[in-house]
């Protein structure tokens, strides 16, 4: 109990963080013409944050398929890397379908917090995901609900929370690496040429998200490589 206590805890910053940027998620999917349920059910099952803000432009697209699942793959592919790394600092108990259960709560966030621990446990994985899964839900759930009420100043100015969130995860980092910095800039780079270069600003959010992604981190793989020992 205190393991899940403990989870609780570590927990509870990040539930309110996603609280705000799922509040945004929430108007934004209204916007885009789903319905309230719609949206709570999409961030229920999903947890995917950047992945759920690429995909939503998509649902309102029919026939981009393909993309979609290029897109999410892309996007979402992290999550198994992160699962892979965290699978090595697990105790004995935490094993078996308790892996599986649990691998749908692997974020950014919450794998920075567990990934600082020595050994993870069960309980304290369980107790780390409670307050991140209900301010996702719940954030999602108010801002669908208030996305036709709030007036159009305010919506506008919170959807630029899921951003800061980005920018808040990626800046610490970039400040102790300059390989990050360069990959960072890389992909600043190649949105900036999708978004204005009437050649290629035609193609689609998702797919151009997949492209800087993948060119961005394979030069950072090709300038800046690890050595094995």
């Amino acid at each position: 109990m205190k393991e899940f206590t403990n989870g609780l805890k570590s927990g509870l910053p990040i539930g309110v963080g996603y609280l705000s940027v799922s509040f945004t998620f929430g108007i934004i999917a209204v916007k885009y013409g789903l319905t309230w349920w719609e949206a709570l059910i999409i961030s229920m099952l999903t947890v995917t944050s950047a992945g759920q803000f690429a995909g939503i432009t998509m649902m309102t697209s029919p026939g981009h398929y393909l993309e979609m699942l290029v897109s999410q793959c892309t996007i979402n592919v992290r999550y198994s890397f992160m699962s892979i790394s965290l699978s090595q600092k697990v105790n004995e108990r935490f094993k078996g379908i308790w892996r599986f259960i649990f691998g749908f709560m692997i974020t950014d966030e919450i794998f920075a917090v567990a990934s600082s621990k020595k050994e993870v446990s069960r309980s304290f994985f369980a107790g780390l995901c409670v307050l991140p899964y209900l301010g996702w839900s719940l954030g999602t759930l108010i801002g669908a609900l208030l996305g036709n009420i709030l007036p159009h100043a305010l919506m506008s100015a919170l959807g630029l929370a899921i951003y800061g969130m980005f920018v808040a995860i990626v800046v610490p980092d970039m400040k102790k690496s300059r390989s990050i910095t360069t990959v960072v800039i890389i992909a600043l780079a190649l949105s900036f040429l999708f978004t204005y270069t009437p050649a290629l600003k035609n193609i689609s959010a998702g797919l151009s998200i997949s492209i800087c992604a993948i060119i961005a981190a394979s030069a950072g793989a090709f300038l800046f490589p690890i050595d094995d020992d």
